[in-house]
């Protein structure tokens, strides 16, 4: 699962993690044994847990050692301390000596108990082969305990021998061991229920309340499953803490790698990637990767450790019902693989519905000026619609599809508990099952299946997250085309002599990424300081690609663009785009105010070179008219202003770096006449000392250029100055006649090719206000 890459570097977290889930699962398991006891020992038995008494008479000791054999007689006697005053001996041993002697004491004493609660004389007196019956009725009455049956053995046993014979320890531990074996399979709950009432009586002779040690059992019992579930749910909320840390972790730093990943994007790659697909991966992807992360780090982890616990309890507690477990298991992986089968495909394309769902409000959100002009709302309401309703549809589906899961699963489940009551019924019946041993195995079962129960419901968001991943690793994968030149290579001189501003095109050709022509051809042209060079050319022949190439937007894909005499692809990226004052095409502002997006490129730039740069921009007239003057807001993307005074602030905001190149790549288009006039004339005049490159549609724009290139079909097809073009390049002749008149242009008998502009420095630049600029 490529969501677990993620895990990487945050191994310390997730073995914190495996281990508080261990613990937690290891303390819930241990409950329903703790559970048992209290129902089988606390409640049935009295609270006494062990066929050992911890304190019994003397001479019920003596009868227990009559059936057990020489070795552990002498074990017995050695564990126990000598008679107090009433005769009571109390337990000296260790656990290890109890565990030995739990078996045999217990065999023995179900056989004491039941022979004290008086067996027939026939019964004795055909085992001894008496013939005196009628005698020894009258002696002892019709039954016997083991105090009579042990004198009455004694007497005959010493008729026979002709002397004194008396019985000890060992006597009878053949008997006992034919008896037990008579048993059957119900034996060891026999031996053991017996035992624990031989005890009781001992205890009872001995002067010990059996409610205090009832008392006392179920209290100790209780404060163990109180101190087990407090640590179950410590190590519940510190995995549950871990698990949010590491999973915002990670989210955190996957926003923070994704957006630095963007934003050495040239626009090659960005365009591999719609804007509403990287905000949906930034957004929604990640999201999901964080959220399935808490999920993993603490339920996926903590299903197999309580599910393969619970098995392992399940596996060591015998009951005979192991297999109702494995019918449940076979019920739940059926089910589980059909709603898979069904709701894999619809996950998998779930996510780039919502890229589609997202692209489509982005697009209607930010074009709602066009659709609204060109009354397309409804045209726009039915294309949202359709791909909204398609992302509904799939989710639909799939929820619909996953409410069975919750429905199945509660059936198995109740199924599986009321074939265990049923069948351990009979077996709590039989004798050969205990109430609270049923109790704890209907608890294990039903822990085996919640955790397959929950990994299936994980199992549902996995393959979505699963995409989610995939989809940003994609974009983490991706690397910029536009690499900074080696340390061995790299060239700087901001901190010398600094660079003065020449670039110059050496032949330089460029083809966009798939593209099977390309849109630049053999381009060579020098730009140098205190000169203007002006580009000018028909819609779409390459003069905005043409001036990427210098910041390295793109790189050339023959030739060279060199700074000073230096290649650019051999300058630090920071410091080449710190030298060159680009102004794109399209125009964009930040959220913010005047100042800081006139100080975008130097935030600690001082007030005077902020309020010089708006000086030659044109833009203190509009800034000071505005309450706030530099303070003033600015809406995201600049909406709260007008075309021109956006386009006057993002060429202040390039004019205030002081670049040594300075780029505008049809910034005046938004202007009016006279303001464009006055700004380039302070360009001029102020921004002398840096290489002005200029791409215009308007003629009136750069005919005062220093050099003019004329583009055609990613071709220069003619340099020179406005005067000489007019009379040697028929292209942008065509272009200077489509916008002025011939008198205009100079060109006499000419008639004019389009009436409604002027050209600068005419007669009727003063009537052209600013007013019009929205």
């Amino acid at each position: 699962m490529k969501i677990f890459k993620f895990l990487k570097g945050h191994g310390i977290n997730f073995l914190i993690a495996l281990v508080l889930l261990f613990a937690q699962a290891n303390c819930e398991l241990t409950l329903p044994g703790l559970m048992s006891n209290i129902v089988d020992v606390g409640i049935s038995q009295g609270g006494i847990e062990s066929a050992v008494p911890d304190e019994i008479p003397s001479d019920q000791l003596q009868q227990v050692a009559l059936f057990m054999d020489a070795d552990d007689a002498e074990l017995m006697e050695a564990s126990y301390s000598g008679k107090d005053a009433n005769g009571v001996r109390s337990f000296a041993g260790d656990d290890e000596v109890r565990s030995r002697l739990e078996e045999p004491m217990a065999e023995a004493e179900m056989l004491v108990y039941q022979i004290n609660q008086g067996i027939p004389v026939e019964d004795w007196a055909a085992a001894e082969g008496a013939e005196t019956l009628d005698a020894i009725r009258a002696q002892v009455g019709d039954t016997v305990d083991l105090a009579e049956l042990v004198s009455l053995s004694e007497a005959f046993a010493s008729a026979e021998a002709g002397h004194p014979v008396s019985m000890g320890p060992g006597s009878l531990s053949d008997m006992r061991e034919q008896l037990v074996s008579q048993l059957g399979d119900n034996g060891d709950t026999i031996i053991e229920s017996r035992a624990i009432e031989f005890v009781k009586d001992a205890y009872r002779e001995a002067g010990l309340d059996l409610n205090d040690v009832q008392t006392g059992y179920l209290f100790s019992e209780g404060m163990t499953m109180l101190a087990y579930a407090l640590l179950s749910a410590l190590c519940a909320i510190l995995a549950a803490f871990n698990a949010s840390k590491t999973s915002a972790a990670i989210a955190r730093d996957l926003r923070h790698d994704l957006y630095e990943r963007v934003l050495s994007f040239s626009p090659a790659e960005m365009e591999k990637f719609s804007a509403a697909s990287l905000i949906t991966r930034a957004t929604n992807d990640i999201q999901q990767i964080q959220m399935v992360l808490v999920m993993c780090l603490r339920i996926v982890l903590f299903a197999p450790c309580m599910g393969l616990g619970a098995v392992v309890r399940v596996l060591t507690t015998p009951t005979g019902l192991e297999w109702i477990l494995v019918v449940a298991i076979v019920a739940i992986a059926i089910t589980i693989g059909i709603l898979m089968g069904l709701t894999m495909p619809k996950f998998r394309r779930m996510q780039s519905l919502v890229d589609r769902n997202n692209l489509v409000a982005r697009e209607i959100v930010t074009g709602i000026m066009p659709i609204r002009a060109f009354g397309r709302q409804d045209y726009e309401q039915d294309r949202y619609d359709q791909a909204n309703r398609e992302l509904t549809n799939t989710y639909i589906f799939t929820n619909r599809c996953m409410t069975f899961l919750m429905p199945a699963m509660l059936i198995v489940m109740n199924a599986t508990t009321i074939g265990i009551v049923w069948f351990g019924g009979h077996g709590v019946d039989a004798g050969g099952l205990m109430v609270g041993d049923l109790m704890a195995y209907i608890n294990y079962v039903m822990q085996v299946i919640m955790s397959f129960m929950i990994l299936t419901m994980i199992s549902v968001m996995l393959p979505r997250a699963d995409v989610a991943a995939e989809r940003v690793q994609e974009v983490l994968a991706t690397y910029s085309s536009i690499e900074d030149p080696s340390p061995e290579t790299s060239v700087s001189r901001e901190r010398e002599e600094g660079w003065r501003g020449t670039i110059a095109y050496n032949d330089v050709s460029f083809t966009y990424p798939d593209a099977s022509e390309p849109t630049l051809e053999h381009i060579s042209f020098t730009a140098r300081p205190g000169k203007t060079t002006a580009i000018i050319g028909s819609t779409g022949c390459g003069k905005s690609t043409l001036v990427q190439l210098m910041p390295r937007l793109y790189d050339v894909t023959e030739g060279s663009i060199t700074l000073d005499g230096v290649d650019i692809r051999s300058i630090g990226l920071k410091e080449l785009r710190r030298s060159i004052g680009y102004v794109p095409q399209k125009r964009m502002l930040f959220s913010g105010t005047i100042e800081s997006n006139i100080k975008y490129g130097d935030p600690s730039m001082p007030d005077a070179d902020m309020v010089e740069a708006a000086s030659i921009a044109q833009a203190t007239e509009f800034i000071d008219a505005k309450p706030d003057g530099y303070q003033s807001p600015i809406a995201q993307g600049g909406s709260n202003v007008s075309g021109g005074q956006n386009q006057r602030l993002s060429i202040a905001r390039a004019l205030a770096c002081r670049p040594k190149v300075l780029v505008f790549d049809d910034s005046f288009s938004a202007l009016d006449y006279k303001t464009d006039s006055v700004l380039r004339a302070e360009l001029a005049e102020r921004a002398s000392d840096a290489a002005l490159i200029i791409v215009a549609q308007r003629i009136a724009t750069i005919m005062h250029a220093d050099e003019i290139l004329v583009l055609d079909d990613g071709r220069i097809v003619g340099r020179g100055t406005h005067e000489e073009l007019l009379r040697s390049c028929p292209e942008y002749l065509e272009i200077a006649k489509s916008q002025l008149s011939a008198d205009e242009l100079g060109l006499e008998g000419d008639a004019p090719a389009e009436q409604g502009a002027v050209a600068e420095g005419a007669a009727s630049d003063a009537s052209i206000l600013e007013g019009g600029e929205r």
